[in-house]
């Protein structure tokens, strides 16, 4: 892979780039959105992430929210969506503190509203296969990460192939859409034929074995705790856990640098004679 997003290069031979998804995690506040960029910059990540579900066809619900004033899956895209104006406020302070403004548009009509607000994309798992959706990400000429989690691997090479033929610059990212994603379902081994993980198990245990993999690019989901609400929380990790998780990714990518052993033994000649 290899995509530049401003000043940031993403692929082989720089930093794993770190992207906080916060989805719909705000339920609606424009006020919690913004609290959620402040937090991941804390984190040290480098994308925050969010969901565009403008013009979305879903109606079912994937898990029906418990005490919801929500009567349908459409009265919650309403609920929780943001205004252009609101939208451009969150990618203006998403510059401001040095983060990249990510998000997965769900419809033609999100990708639209988002273009001009964005330097980087996410296709997300439920929409792999939506050729107008492709097409529509496609022709914005800008990167765009393509996200398996519901794919076969023909699905994802097809989705990767179609935007490339756009000219757009692609990485594909091992993802299994299960809530919370269990061990033996991550995948691990596919991080080192594809570029990145996005991961859903709620810990961050996957994303620092990717990192020792050579993983280019680690989506997870945030909230602020698990007593929260909302259906992201089980696969997610907290604010908390993110800055760890950073910690850790950093911590890995240092040590898989390769070392002079000759050069570090004559380092340690002092410490050698005490034992010699």
């Amino acid at each position: 892979m290899n995509i530049q997003v401003g000043a940031r290069h993403i692929g082989q031979g720089s930093p794993c780039f770190v992207m906080a998804e916060v989805g719909l995690a705000h339920d609606g506040s424009l006020m919690q959105a913004h609290a959620y960029i402040d937090a991941i910059r804390a984190a040290g990540a480098d994308a925050a992430k969010f969901q565009c579900h403008l013009g979305d066809p879903t109606t079912e619900w994937r898990v029906r929210l418990v005490r919801s004033q929500d009567r349908s899956r459409q009265d919650y895209w309403r609920r929780t969506g943001f205004t252009g104006a609101e939208w451009a406020g969150l990618s203006s302070h998403c510059r401001e503190v040095g983060l990249e403004f990510v998000c997965s548009p769900f419809s033609v009509e999100a990708v639209r509203m988002m273009d001009p607000l964005l330097e980087l994309w996410k296709v997300p798992s439920g929409r792999v296969a939506d050729l107008g959706l492709l097409d529509a990400v496609g022709r914005t000429g800008k990167p765009a990460l393509v996200s398996s989690g519901m794919s076969t691997t023909a699905e994802a090479q097809f989705a990767l192939k179609r935007l490339l033929e756009h000219g757009c610059p692609v990485g594909l990212m091992q993802c299994t859409s299960v809530y919370p994603c269990p061990p033996e379902a991550l995948g691990l081994p596919l991080v080192k034929e594809w570029h990145g993980l996005s991961d859903h198990s709620g810990t961050i245990f996957p994303g620092i074995a990717a990192a020792a993999l050579g993983c280019e690019v680690l989506e997870v989901h945030v909230c602020w705790s698990r007593e929260a609400g909302g259906f992201d929380v089980p696969a997610s990790v907290t604010v908390e856990e993110l800055r760890l998780l950073v910690e850790g990714v950093r911590f890995v990518e240092t040590a898989m640098r390769p070392v002079d052993k000759d050069k570090l033994a004559d380092t340690l000649s002092n410490t050698r004679q005490v034992f010699m």
